[in-house]
């Protein structure tokens, strides 16, 4: 795995841990773990996965909170967004969805992978987080209190709008293929209306990112049935679990 950790809103600092599988051919598969967010801070979760020249996203949240958290928001991302071959989102929270727009923007060009639900909710958050955005820096203009001449807006309802178009509704509990040969499965977790767990098979690993968990015995959030918990998971997984 490799780690990249905001300290402080200082430049990313990385630790790796290598993540290997064996083909029968016995050569050695190097799949790494990249966290660029959601990592020594609650918030801006973002977790790539790297099989040789693939790349797969797995939620691409804003950071949100203090001022040197929020100010992340706006440096570039350790790759380029054009080589990022997919996004899988977990569920529609803004600090897990909502730099989706500036993704596009920067250019991803890929596929956003989701629940029906999932995809519903985040339709509303983003678009309406990309009209705040804009009316933000409209006011920041208008009162002149910004340092930044003009003051821009991180995205805007267009940016969100286009990352709408992308998206790809992935069933509950259907085995999906993802780009570069991963397979992946979304389990229910319950939290909010089209959460999820996703459980990536890639390079011969099984990686299971928990998403956010809860609530149990909510009619509306079937959690119980078919989730994958750390009890229920296989052994031989990776399991990505949030503390918050």
């Amino acid at each position: 795995m490799t780690f990249l950790l905001p300290m402080n809103g200082t430049p990313w600092k990385a630790a790796e841990i290598p993540l290997t599988s064996l083909h029968s051919t016995s050569e050695a598969i190097m799949l790494t773990l990249t966290s660029l967010g959601g990592a020594s801070t609650v918030t801006g979760s973002k977790h790539l996965l790297t099989n040789g020249d693939k790349r797969i996203l797995i939620d691409c949240g804003l950071f949100q909170g203090l001022k040197n958290l929020r100010e992340l928001n706006w440096a570039p991302l350790p790759v380029p967004p054009s080589s990022i071959d997919a996004v899988v989102l977990t569920h529609a929270h803004l600090d897990h969805s909502g730099y989706l727009p500036r993704l596009v923007r920067d250019g991803f060009r890929g596929r956003i992978y989701a629940t029906a639900a999932t995809r519903d909710v985040a339709e509303l958050i983003l678009k309406d987080s990309g009209f705040l955005n804009e009316k933000d820096a409209e006011y920041a203009n208008r009162k002149g209190f910004s340092k930044h001449k003009p003051a821009l807006p991180l995205y805007g309802v267009r940016d969100a709008e286009r990352a709408m178009a992308m998206f790809t509704i992935v069933p509950f509990q259907d085995a999906f293929e993802l780009p570069g040969g991963a397979t992946l499965t979304f389990r229910y977790a319950g939290h909010i209306l089209g959460a999820a767990s996703a459980d990536i098979e890639w390079g011969g690993r099984r990686i299971a990112f928990s998403g956010d968990l809860g609530r149990y015995g909510d009619p509306l959030e079937p959690f119980a049935s078919g989730a994958c918990t750390p009890r229920s998971c296989r052994i031989d997984q990776v399991r990505i679990l949030p503390l918050t």
